[in-house]
């Protein structure tokens, strides 16, 4: 059910999705909806905490790679590629809006964001010790690369006239080599 609450609110948005939505797509009545989810806002966080989850496990598997730290680099900006998994960056952008309300929804999104920045410095970090990066400030370079894809992918899905996916992707790469002493094609 959570999968599938996922779905419908990228679809139709947190604002616009009706519990009946939800179950109707799932197959489920509402009130086995209700059987597991007291309120509305319960099973909305509990679908964005498991589409959160999925995305902690990525970057966890991608924490895990025994590779150079270029090639983890490769694998986490594909991962987060602002024009990457439509369906996710909808959810992402709409919960991240309504954030602002929901206090569950803000500590969610806060602890994904925080877990990415710190997997990003650290991937800096361990380049700069074994000399593929050189970077004076990763916890400032990790901020600035994230804030680029979160903003590229707000311009992407919100406005999907105003910038192609691969333009996006590409000035990810051009300002992560920028930040790391590298160059694009590296990346």
């Amino acid at each position: 059910m959570l999968k599938t609450a996922c779905e419908v609110i990228a679809e139709r948005g947190f604002g616009h999705t009706r519990t009946l939505d939800i179950a109707r797509a799932a197959g489920v009545s509402q009130a086995l909806l209700f059987y597991h989810f007291e309120t509305k806002e319960q099973l909305f966080a509990q679908a964005f905490a498991y589409a959160a989850q999925i995305h902690r496990t990525a970057l966890e598997s991608i924490e895990r790679l025994e590779r150079p730290p270029l090639d983890r680099l490769r694998t986490l900006l594909r991962r987060c590629s602002p024009g990457a998994a439509p369906d996710g960056w909808r959810l992402w952008i709409d919960a991240w809006a309504e954030s602002i309300r929901s206090r569950e929804l803000e500590q969610i999104s806060r602890r994904l964001d925080q877990q990415g920045r710190l997997l990003l410095r650290a991937i800096i970090e361990d380049g700069v010790r074994t000399g593929d990066f050189a970077c004076a400030d990763p916890e400032a370079s990790s901020w600035r690369i994230f804030a680029l894809i979160d903003g590229l992918a707000i311009q992407i899905h919100v406005h999907p006239q105003a910038l192609s996916r691969r333009r996006a992707a590409q000035l990810v790469r051009t300002a992560a080599a920028v930040e790391l002493g590298v160059t694009p094609a590296d990346l």
